[in-house]
């Protein structure tokens, strides 16, 4: 099996952690004494996922100056520019794939943190996407997708077996297979993909924070200070 390869995503504006986003990308704020994006590539690394992309918008430039070419990490960056706007997720992983290479790649958001382990794995065959699912938290009740015998069905959560997406995929480029360049949402396309049965997922149990207000990294921050 070829090395797999990881986009990270980074290219959002943060508003919803502004003022702290105003001079500063999101993934490099800071939560237990390191930048929220370091924990991502040191998993990833550990993995031996080594070849890593990440896309790149507002304050797109401090990110790479940060990032530098990965050594230290013990990995190479390839940056995917998406330009003044970013592209969301969906446009944003289409704008990436000439980078990604032809096999299945990781998918991970820039703006959580989360305890994950990632591995070199396969996708089952006839499958488009892996998804990492975790128990709704207070802030997304009702959950994204429906998880059923490691299975994602179509149609909307509903019930005990809704989870929240963690923002950690695996997805084969041929997901996007008909995809325009541009600016368009990852959802619609994994649930075009589970209606025909091609999207499996599993839960993680573990520690997951969505980074998406100042509270919620200030008690992440927390959180990780304490356990060092």
């Amino acid at each position: 099996m070829p090395a797999m390869r990881a986009l990270i995503l980074a290219a959002g504006r943060g508003e919803r952690m502004r003022p702290l986003t105003n001079d500063l990308p999101k993934p490099l704020l800071p939560a237990g004494g390191q930048p929220l994006i370091d924990s991502h590539i040191r998993a990833l690394a550990r993995a031996g996922i080594r070849e890593l992309v990440v896309n790149l918008s507002w304050q797109g430039e401090k990110l790479k100056d940060y990032l530098g070419d990965g050594r230290r990490y013990d990995v190479t960056f390839a940056f995917s520019e998406e330009g003044p706007e970013p592209l969301e997720t969906g446009g944003g992983i289409h704008h990436a794939l000439p980078l990604l290479g032809a096999g299945a790649f990781w998918v991970v958001n820039g703006d959580i943190a989360c305890d994950y382990a990632f591995a070199q794995r396969s996708l089952v065959p006839g499958t488009l996407a892996h998804l990492v699912l975790v128990p709704n938290p207070p802030h997304n009740p009702r959950g994204d997708f429906q998880l059923n015998g490691g299975r994602i069905p179509p149609g909307p959560p509903v019930g005990p077996d809704a989870r929240t997406f963690a923002g950690i995929s695996i997805l084969d480029p041929q997901l996007f297979a008909g995809a325009t360049p541009g600016r368009f949402p990852l959802a619609p396309l994994l649930r075009a993909a589970a209606e025909q049965g091609a999207v499996t997922g599993e839960e993680h149990p573990g520690r997951w924070t969505d980074v998406g207000t100042p509270e919620r990294l200030k008690a992440l921050d927390a959180e990780l200070k304490a356990r060092l």
